[in-house]
């Protein structure tokens, strides 16, 4: 008995086949090999067509199904759905796309969303929204109302990346609470959409998907789509969530006090609460976790920080040019903490929402040319990252979410000892390390959803921990982000 889980992103797609049974991973594969292209055709645009992730899905299956081929696709019992948040796709009444995806990091919308907080007040976006309408999915919308009215009035359905992926396969268009929270459409205080929103923007109520719950079956695979991707037709469709709540579920982070973070070319930090909350100033971002109810609430805390991995990557190729990034790792070693007086702020990749949307770039304080080495750079940068996640960290404990503990995948900066030691010290929080990815849990996730698992508990008995670090030296840890901090003026 096999679950297979979909992580579809901005840069690729992901597919892996899980042995339900003993929860291991026994086939992976992403397309493309190289980074999707991205259109932009004016500065701040950022599209792509959901035909190419289609047709990467069904590269990624066929190669999942190729590495297995024992593997009986009648065994395959659900299907599971991860998919970058935020986007906007457009259908008409024959489920054809109308223009190409506004996909997450596009910022036309910004305007829009700002507008709607002004005009809409707080006291109404966040008891209700728990968000500033911001960049997100409705902002979205309201632009192409604005500026392709011809598209707008041929609009069916507006869907998220995951809902078009899930209709393309399963000819049924639905969406989640947890979907509509990450758009901004979703009443938290009315546990409806937002009708004081879709007013605001003219947006008829019709124009959302039916909502069905995270887990559950919401559609089972086409003969079409079955014929198309190799796999049997009625298999169901069990399970779907935006990658960073996704994320969380795949390090089985569930419940109240539980943290998730991943620290790539962006960097997040992801944390449940138990009742419904929200930042004053919108700092970080509140939406629906994978198994919120309204009787029983579960939220995500979302901080996002854009200025992370993408200032290592930038010291390696303009600071250290010709080391690997374990070789990185290596040389930041051998720095004290505090990189004897050296503070990096990373925030060089656009506007932090966490520093209320300013764009203050990325600065370096500190640097004496008599002392200071490459070494020193590449240790602050590691540094001036996890300083950037504590400092979210404290508006997330602002909001009662208590950081005791945080899941992550061995990946990206979480292979550098310097910068997970340097997190957990000054965090005061254990890290724990696992195996897995946004796949592998869209699949436990279906499993789920099927009901081949009784429980969360049960799905993720056999993730395999691959090590914790513990607090140490957090008294030096705390004094070099206190230097840090003391740069940090907006």
């Amino acid at each position: 008995m096999f679950l297979l889980g979909y992580d579809v992103g901005s840069s690729s797609v992901k597919a892996s086949l899980v042995n339900a049974e003993t929860g291991k991973c026994v086939a992976t594969a992403f397309y493309p090999k190289t980074e999707a292209p991205i259109i932009s055709k004016q500065p701040g645009w950022a599209e792509q067509d959901p035909a190419m992730w289609l047709g990467n899905l069904k590269l990624a299956t066929a190669d999942v199904l190729s590495q297995a081929s024992a593997v009986n696709p009648k065994d395959i019992k659900a299907i599971g759905i991860s998919y970058q948040m935020h986007g906007l796709v457009c259908v008409d009444k024959d489920l054809n796309v109308l223009r190409p995806a506004i996909i997450w990091c596009d910022s036309r919308a910004v305007p829009y969303g700002q507008k709607a907080w002004e005009q809409l007040g707080k006291d109404y976006c966040l008891p209700h929204l728990l968000n500033s309408p911001g960049n997100f999915t409705a902002a979205k919308l309201a632009w192409v109302k604005e500026n392709e009215p011809e598209v707008y009035k041929r609009i069916w359905k507006v869907m998220l990346p995951g809902d078009y992926i899930a209709m393309r396969l399963t000819g049924v268009t639905c969406t989640t609470v947890s979907g509509l929270s990450e758009g901004i459409f979703w009443d938290f205080a009315a546990n409806r959409p937002s009708e004081e929103l879709l007013d605001y923007f003219g947006f008829d109520d019709t124009i959302l998907a039916p909502v069905k719950p995270t887990f559950g079956v919401q559609g089972t695979l086409t003969e079409a789509a079955a014929a198309s991707l190799g796999l049997a037709a009625g298999t169901p469709v069990t399970y779907r969530a935006g990658d960073q709540p996704n994320n969380a579920l795949s390090l089985n982070v569930f419940n109240p006090g539980e943290i998730a973070s991943t620290a790539g070319t962006s960097g997040v930090v992801y944390g449940v609460i138990g009742q419904v909350q929200y930042d004053p100033l919108s700092r970080v971002n509140t939406f629906a976790h994978v198994n919120h109810t309204a009787a029983d609430p579960r939220l995500g805390v979302l901080l996002c920080i854009n200025g992370t991995g993408i200032l290592n990557s930038w010291m390696r190729r303009n600071v250290v040019p010709g080391l690997s990034y374990p070789q990185m790792n290596e040389l930041a070693a051998k720095v004290p903490i505090g990189s004897e007086g050296v503070s990096i702020l990373p925030f060089g990749n656009g506007a932090e929402r966490m520093l209320e949307n300013r764009e203050t770039g990325c600065s370096v304080h500190g640097l004496n040319f008599n002392r200071h080495s490459q070494a020193h750079l590449v240790r602050a940068a590691q540094e001036g990252i996890v300083f950037s996640f504590q400092y979210g960290i404290e508006i997330m404990e602002q909001m009662g979410l208590k950081v005791d503990k945080i899941h992550a995948g061995l990946a990206n900066m979480f292979q550098s000892q310097v910068f997970r030691e340097a997190l957990s010290g000054v965090s005061g929080a254990t890290i724990e390390l696992y195996n897995t990815d946004g796949s592998v849990g869209a699949a436990k996730g279906a499993g789920i959803g099927a009901g081949i698992y009784r429980n969360a508990q049960e799905a993720f008995s056999t993730l395999e921990r691959l090590e914790v670090v513990l607090p140490q030296h957090e008294e030096a840890y705390r004094a070099a982000y206190a230097a840090w901090k003391e740069h940090l003026s907006f």
